[in-house]
């Protein structure tokens, strides 16, 4: 029998899974010639499926049928997940704006903890910090996408009111990926359609009463250049109670020598035709609003009547990188509330994070961490997959294969380990800085030797995570499936795909309240 393998996953979203699929799936329970697998996987949150859970928009049910697969590894006797345990010192993800939630008591612990009782680490923790437009500080007229997104899907760490969309009539969405579409569609959509997907109550009912009668999606470049995908935006221009403002026809003309896609094809004749609406029909319109960007948001003072003013650059294409420029031409716009989707970045708190690339540092997979003294190493047994290795870019199908990818690498670098192998591991393991582990714990628990003390079972996690488990602190995947269940109870009750349950509800329907 080989040597065993013990694999600390951090996050519990798509990449996580799909990592985990593919070893369990490549390395069948019973093969003999295999090693002993056993997958450990954490998240911060109580529930599994990261942004499947907390970042499609409800209306998009079906591109959560990846749960099924993900439900199948969770059934393999291998794997177990602990929901409710942290393993970075950010509090990002408490300072989005979100309905009063109550969440379950969250202690972050050390990375280190992780190389004493694993032989492999994934780090698989996503993209959710939002990019900030530097023009843009924060403000109660100002606030990221990701506010809006967790607010509507009930994200557990949120603790702020939503905004006041009854006092709101116009919105600016700054940045044109699928992110900005699915904020407006949701903002423009009826309530009553919302209300048949998995969208909680409390939001439906914020929604009723939305007073929001118009959404600019504003970007820096051209219709050709845009994020958003033919999909979403098929689905803006059918809208039954919204309606888009008609683009001047010269601006849907590509630049001369210019070679479109057949994407971007589809998307333009999508725009010249607008929407099904005719502008003008309907009380709700929405605009996309090309070569402009935000220099600035006055705001009006608290004694004062009137709307935050927004000033747009005008800007143009660079004829040689395709970057948007600004020129010296300038408009403002009147509304009541902007909302940035520039992007993301991976957790900043994490050890190998690199500012520069926005995600952890990695070649292929493997985590890279930079010496002392200039210079860089592959460390051994250690990786990162999914949004927190490549930034947050790609769509579900994309982290798949790169999922798939890493799980493949993690297992070549394994059985190349192994002694008699041809193939000798070449990456070596050195001290990094805090918050890093230090080289002695890096070297304890590296899996080219498999250096697990006597007291470590394969199949325990570390103490502390077990002390969490016997206060009932900590969720596992049987608990979840009971809540999934539950919420699709509730939702059939509700005539909705599902309705949601928040910490407190968990506690208590789990009996650990």
């Amino acid at each position: 029998m080989s040597s065993p393998v013990k694999l600390a996953i951090v996050g519990a979203g798509p990449s996580a899974f799909y990592v985990a699929s593919r070893l369990l799936s490549l390395l069948p329970a019973s093969s003999f010639h295999g090693p002993n697998l056993r997958i450990h996987m954490f998240d911060r949150l109580w529930a599994p499926h990261g942004l499947v859970r907390y970042g499609v928009a409800p209306d998009h049910p079906e591109v959560k049928n990846c749960t099924h697969k993900f439900d199948e590894a969770a059934q393999d006797p291998r794997f177990s997940f602990f929901g409710n345990i942290d393993f970075s010192s950010s509090s990002s993800l408490n300072t989005s704006i979100g309905s009063p939630t109550s969440s379950a008591p969250v202690r972050s612990h050390p990375l280190s903890m992780l190389f004493r009782h694993y032989t492999h680490l994934l780090l698989a923790t996503g993209a959710p910090t939002p990019i900030l437009h530097p023009a843009l500080p924060p403000s109660k007229h100002c606030i990221p996408a990701l506010s809006l997104v967790h607010w509507y899907t009930d994200h557990p760490r949120l603790t702020e009111p939503p905004p006041a969309l009854d006092k709101i009539e116009h919105v600016s969405l700054i940045g044109q990926g699928n992110v900005s579409l699915d904020i407006a569609r949701m903002l423009l959509s009826s309530p009553d359609t919302l209300a048949q997907h998995d969208v909680p109550e409390h939001v439906i009912e914020v929604l009723r009463r939305s007073a929001v009668k118009h959404v600019s999606i504003i970007g820096r470049r051209g219709p050709f250049e845009a994020a958003f995908t033919t999909k979403e935006l098929r689905e803006m221009t059918s809208l039954p109670e919204a309606s888009m403002v008609p683009l001047h026809p010269e601006i849907l003309v590509p630049a001369d020598g210019k070679v479109v896609t057949r994407q971007q094809s589809r998307a333009i004749d999508l725009l010249k035709k607008g929407s099904k609406n005719t502008f003008g029909s309907t009380s709700k319109t929405w605009s996309l609003d090309f070569f402009r960007s935000p220099t600035g948001l006055a705001v009006p003072s608290s004694d004062s009547v009137g709307k935050p003013v927004l000033t747009l650059g005008h800007t143009t294409l660079d004829p040689t990188t395709s970057r948007a420029v600004l020129t010296s031409e300038t408009s403002s716009l009147n509304t009541d509330l902007v909302v940035t989707s520039l992007g993301y970045n991976s957790e900043p708190t994490m050890p190998f994070y690199d500012p520069a690339l926005g995600h952890l540092r990695n070649v292929g997979g493997r985590i890279v961490s930079d010496a002392d003294g200039g210079g860089s190493t592959v460390l051994k047994n250690v990786y990162a997959s999914g949004w927190a290795a490549t930034g947050a870019k790609g769509v579900l199908a994309s982290t798949m294969m790169n999922a798939y990818a890493v799980a493949d690498t993690i297992l070549s670098d394994y059985f190349a380990s192994l002694p008699g192998s041809a193939a000798g591991a070449s990456v070596e393991t050195i001290p990094v800085s805090p918050p890093a582990p230090s080289s002695e714990e890096l070297a304890e628990g590296q899996a080219g030797k498999v250096v697990m003390s006597a007291e470590v079972h394969p199949e325990d996690p570390p103490e502390e995570i077990e002390e969490l488990v016997r206060r009932g602190e900590v969720t596992s995947y049987a608990d979840w499936k009971k809540v999934d269940e539950e919420e699709q109870r509730r939702g059939t009750e509700k005539g909705k795909e599902r309705e949601r349950m928040r910490w407190e509800e968990v506690r208590r329907f789990l009996g650990q309240a």
